[in-house]
Protein backbone atom coordinates (compact mmCIF):
# COMPACT_ATOMS: atom_id res chain seq x y z
CA UNK A 1 0.00 0.00 0.00
CA UNK A 2 1.53 3.61 -1.10
CA UNK A 3 1.71 6.46 1.52
CA UNK A 4 -0.45 8.33 -0.76
CA UNK A 5 -3.50 5.84 0.40
CA UNK A 6 -2.54 5.22 3.59
CA UNK A 7 -2.39 8.95 4.30
CA UNK A 8 -4.85 11.45 3.01
CA UNK A 9 -3.82 15.37 2.83
CA UNK A 10 -6.46 18.49 2.59
CA UNK A 11 -6.05 21.84 3.21
CA UNK A 12 -7.82 24.67 3.98
CA UNK A 13 -6.24 28.01 4.11
CA UNK A 14 -3.95 27.94 6.95
CA UNK A 15 -5.23 24.20 8.31
CA UNK A 16 -3.09 21.46 6.88
CA UNK A 17 -6.09 17.91 7.90
CA UNK A 18 -3.80 14.78 7.99
CA UNK A 19 -5.86 11.59 8.05
CA UNK A 20 -4.61 8.01 8.43
CA UNK A 21 -6.39 6.20 6.19
CA UNK A 22 -6.64 2.34 7.16
CA UNK A 23 -10.06 2.11 8.11
CA UNK A 24 -10.86 -1.40 7.59
CA UNK A 25 -8.01 -2.07 9.98
CA UNK A 26 -9.07 1.35 12.40
CA UNK A 27 -6.12 2.97 11.35
CA UNK A 28 -3.60 0.70 12.67
CA UNK A 29 -0.04 1.85 12.54
CA UNK A 30 1.88 -0.99 10.16
CA UNK A 31 4.96 0.41 8.96
CA UNK A 32 3.70 1.94 5.70
CA UNK A 33 1.26 4.23 7.76
CA UNK A 34 4.00 5.73 9.90
CA UNK A 35 6.12 6.42 7.41
CA UNK A 36 3.51 7.96 5.67
CA UNK A 37 2.56 10.23 9.38
CA UNK A 38 5.93 10.68 10.12
CA UNK A 39 6.68 12.10 6.20
CA UNK A 40 3.50 14.18 6.41
CA UNK A 41 3.69 15.70 9.28
CA UNK A 42 7.31 17.07 8.55
CA UNK A 43 6.05 17.73 5.23
CA UNK A 44 3.70 20.20 6.62
CA UNK A 45 6.58 21.34 8.90
CA UNK A 46 8.08 22.61 5.78
CA UNK A 47 5.12 24.28 4.29
CA UNK A 48 5.16 28.06 4.99
CA UNK A 49 1.04 28.25 3.91
CA UNK A 50 0.54 25.70 6.78
CA UNK A 51 0.48 26.97 9.85
CA UNK A 52 -1.87 24.50 12.19
CA UNK A 53 -1.72 20.65 11.31
CA UNK A 54 -4.77 18.40 12.17
CA UNK A 55 -4.55 14.99 13.08
CA UNK A 56 -7.42 12.79 12.71
CA UNK A 57 -8.85 8.95 11.42
CA UNK A 58 -10.88 7.73 8.54
CA UNK A 59 -13.06 5.64 9.56
CA UNK A 60 -14.82 4.72 12.85
CA UNK A 61 -11.32 4.74 14.45
CA UNK A 62 -8.44 7.52 15.10
CA UNK A 63 -5.93 4.83 15.72
CA UNK A 64 -5.83 1.45 17.08
CA UNK A 65 -2.10 1.48 18.03
CA UNK A 66 0.06 -0.88 16.37
CA UNK A 67 -0.62 -3.54 13.49
CA UNK A 68 -0.08 -6.68 15.64
CA UNK A 69 -0.31 -8.23 12.41
CA UNK A 70 3.64 -7.22 11.47
CA UNK A 71 5.07 -8.42 15.01
CA UNK A 72 5.10 -12.09 13.30
CA UNK A 73 8.12 -10.53 11.27
CA UNK A 74 9.83 -8.70 14.03
CA UNK A 75 11.14 -11.45 16.18
CA UNK A 76 14.75 -11.83 17.71
CA UNK A 77 15.83 -13.45 14.35
CA UNK A 78 15.78 -9.78 12.86
CA UNK A 79 17.40 -7.31 16.00
CA UNK A 80 18.10 -4.94 13.04
CA UNK A 81 14.44 -4.31 11.63
CA UNK A 82 12.71 -4.45 15.67
CA UNK A 83 15.15 -1.79 16.50
CA UNK A 84 14.58 0.05 13.19
CA UNK A 85 10.73 0.00 13.96
CA UNK A 86 11.53 1.29 17.51
CA UNK A 87 13.29 4.13 16.20
CA UNK A 88 10.89 4.87 13.47
CA UNK A 89 8.23 4.90 16.24
CA UNK A 90 10.52 7.16 18.93
CA UNK A 91 11.14 9.57 15.61
CA UNK A 92 7.15 9.94 15.02
CA UNK A 93 5.98 10.54 18.73
CA UNK A 94 9.10 12.83 19.09
CA UNK A 95 7.73 15.13 15.74
CA UNK A 96 5.23 16.37 17.75
CA UNK A 97 6.52 18.29 20.10
CA UNK A 98 9.88 19.19 17.20
CA UNK A 99 7.53 20.52 15.13
CA UNK A 100 6.35 24.38 15.81
CA UNK A 101 3.17 24.28 14.15
CA UNK A 102 0.74 23.60 16.57
CA UNK A 103 -0.78 20.16 16.35
CA UNK A 104 -4.29 19.55 17.25
CA UNK A 105 -5.70 15.66 17.18
CA UNK A 106 -9.25 15.05 16.13
CA UNK A 107 -9.90 12.04 18.50
CA UNK A 108 -13.13 10.54 16.05
CA UNK A 109 -13.11 6.97 17.28
CA UNK A 110 -11.46 3.77 19.38
CA UNK A 111 -7.69 5.56 20.44
CA UNK A 112 -5.54 2.63 21.93
CA UNK A 113 -2.11 1.93 22.49
CA UNK A 114 -0.03 4.02 20.11
CA UNK A 115 -2.79 5.24 18.76
CA UNK A 116 -3.79 6.76 22.48
CA UNK A 117 -0.04 7.82 22.20
CA UNK A 118 -0.68 9.76 19.03
CA UNK A 119 -3.81 11.69 20.48
CA UNK A 120 -1.75 12.45 23.54
CA UNK A 121 1.59 13.44 21.91
CA UNK A 122 -0.68 16.73 20.19
CA UNK A 123 -0.82 20.07 21.50
CA UNK A 124 -4.47 19.72 21.83
CA UNK A 125 -7.22 17.20 21.32
CA UNK A 126 -10.45 16.85 20.61
CA UNK A 127 -12.75 13.87 21.45
CA UNK A 128 -15.76 12.62 20.05
CA UNK A 129 -18.03 11.68 22.80
CA UNK A 130 -18.52 7.96 21.55
CA UNK A 131 -14.80 7.85 20.98
CA UNK A 132 -13.04 5.70 23.57
CA UNK A 133 -9.26 5.49 25.00
CA UNK A 134 -6.69 3.55 26.67
CA UNK A 135 -3.69 1.57 26.64
CA UNK A 136 -4.44 -2.56 26.72
CA UNK A 137 -0.85 -3.71 25.55
CA UNK A 138 0.02 -5.22 28.95
CA UNK A 139 -3.67 -7.15 28.56
CA UNK A 140 -2.36 -8.76 25.20
CA UNK A 141 1.56 -9.42 26.79
CA UNK A 142 2.97 -6.57 25.36
CA UNK A 143 4.75 -3.29 26.92
CA UNK A 144 3.43 0.01 26.43
CA UNK A 145 6.64 1.67 25.86
CA UNK A 146 7.45 4.68 23.60
CA UNK A 147 4.03 6.03 24.51
CA UNK A 148 4.58 6.50 28.27
CA UNK A 149 6.70 8.78 28.03
CA UNK A 150 4.32 11.95 27.27
CA UNK A 151 1.58 9.79 28.93
CA UNK A 152 3.32 10.07 32.55
CA UNK A 153 3.92 13.80 31.86
CA UNK A 154 0.71 14.14 31.17
CA UNK A 155 -1.28 12.47 33.85
CA UNK A 156 1.20 11.84 36.66
CA UNK A 157 2.82 8.58 37.95
CA UNK A 158 -0.44 6.88 39.70
CA UNK A 159 -2.79 8.04 37.20
CA UNK A 160 -0.89 6.95 34.22
CA UNK A 161 0.21 3.29 36.06
CA UNK A 162 -3.32 2.72 36.39
CA UNK A 163 -4.19 3.38 33.08
CA UNK A 164 -1.25 1.25 31.38
CA UNK A 165 -1.64 -1.73 33.87
CA UNK A 166 -5.40 -2.15 34.05
CA UNK A 167 -5.68 -1.50 30.59
CA UNK A 168 -8.97 -0.08 30.99
CA UNK A 169 -10.45 2.52 28.26
CA UNK A 170 -11.63 5.89 29.44
CA UNK A 171 -14.93 7.32 27.76
CA UNK A 172 -14.17 11.10 26.24
CA UNK A 173 -15.94 12.23 29.44
CA UNK A 174 -13.13 10.31 31.77
CA UNK A 175 -10.42 11.42 29.51
CA UNK A 176 -11.64 14.99 29.90
CA UNK A 177 -11.97 15.35 33.51
CA UNK A 178 -8.31 13.91 33.36
CA UNK A 179 -7.16 16.75 31.72
CA UNK A 180 -5.95 14.83 29.16
CA UNK A 181 -8.03 16.43 26.29
CA UNK A 182 -9.29 19.56 25.56
CA UNK A 183 -13.06 18.91 24.94
CA UNK A 184 -15.58 16.35 24.19
CA UNK A 185 -17.82 17.22 20.88
CA UNK A 186 -20.68 15.40 19.45
CA UNK A 187 -19.44 13.07 17.10
CA UNK A 188 -21.24 14.72 13.59
CA UNK A 189 -19.02 17.39 14.71
CA UNK A 190 -16.05 16.24 15.21
CA UNK A 191 -14.13 17.66 12.42
CA UNK A 192 -16.25 20.92 11.84
CA UNK A 193 -15.56 21.87 15.56
CA UNK A 194 -11.34 21.07 15.21
CA UNK A 195 -11.37 22.77 11.78
CA UNK A 196 -12.86 25.48 13.77
CA UNK A 197 -10.30 25.79 16.89
CA UNK A 198 -7.49 25.34 14.18
CA UNK A 199 -9.29 28.40 12.22
CA UNK A 200 -8.62 30.57 15.31
CA UNK A 201 -4.56 29.78 16.11
CA UNK A 202 -3.85 30.00 12.32
CA UNK A 203 -5.30 33.51 12.33
CA UNK A 204 -2.93 34.37 15.11
CA UNK A 205 0.74 36.03 14.41
CA UNK A 206 3.04 33.24 12.92
CA UNK A 207 6.06 33.93 14.91
CA UNK A 208 4.13 34.44 18.25
CA UNK A 209 2.52 30.91 17.48
CA UNK A 210 5.25 29.10 16.72
CA UNK A 211 7.39 30.72 19.78
CA UNK A 212 4.97 29.72 21.81
CA UNK A 213 4.95 26.09 21.08
CA UNK A 214 8.59 25.72 21.34
CA UNK A 215 8.43 27.74 24.44
CA UNK A 216 5.69 25.55 25.56
CA UNK A 217 7.86 22.42 25.14
CA UNK A 218 11.30 24.04 26.20
CA UNK A 219 9.84 24.71 30.11
CA UNK A 220 7.44 22.35 30.21
CA UNK A 221 10.59 20.03 31.03
CA UNK A 222 12.48 22.54 33.32
CA UNK A 223 12.46 22.92 36.76
CA UNK A 224 10.86 26.59 37.55
CA UNK A 225 14.29 28.54 37.80
CA UNK A 226 15.82 27.23 34.40
CA UNK A 227 12.49 27.92 32.75
CA UNK A 228 12.13 31.07 33.96
CA UNK A 229 15.36 31.87 32.17
CA UNK A 230 14.41 30.76 29.27
CA UNK A 231 11.29 32.57 29.21
CA UNK A 232 13.08 35.83 29.83
CA UNK A 233 15.45 35.19 26.45
CA UNK A 234 12.11 34.70 24.50
CA UNK A 235 10.74 37.44 26.09
CA UNK A 236 13.47 39.43 24.55
CA UNK A 237 13.43 37.80 21.48
CA UNK A 238 9.58 38.84 21.22
CA UNK A 239 10.18 42.48 21.59
CA UNK A 240 12.96 42.53 18.68
CA UNK A 241 9.56 40.93 16.33
CA UNK A 242 7.78 43.99 17.71
CA UNK A 243 4.76 42.60 19.75
CA UNK A 244 2.73 44.81 20.97
CA UNK A 245 2.72 43.23 24.09
CA UNK A 246 4.95 40.70 25.75
CA UNK A 247 4.88 39.65 29.45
Amino acid sequence: MSDTQVMLREDRGGVRILTMNRPDKLNALNTDLTRALHAALWDAAGDDAVRVIILTGAGRGFCAGADVTEFKHLTADNPREIAARGDLTMRLHASFAQIDKPILCAINGFAMGGGAGLALAGDLALMAASAKLGYPEVKRGAVPAIVLANLVRQLGPKAAFELVTLGEPLTAEQALALRIINRVVPDAEMLAEAVTMAEKLAACGQDALFATKRLFHRVAALPLQPALEVARDANVIMRGYGARSTV
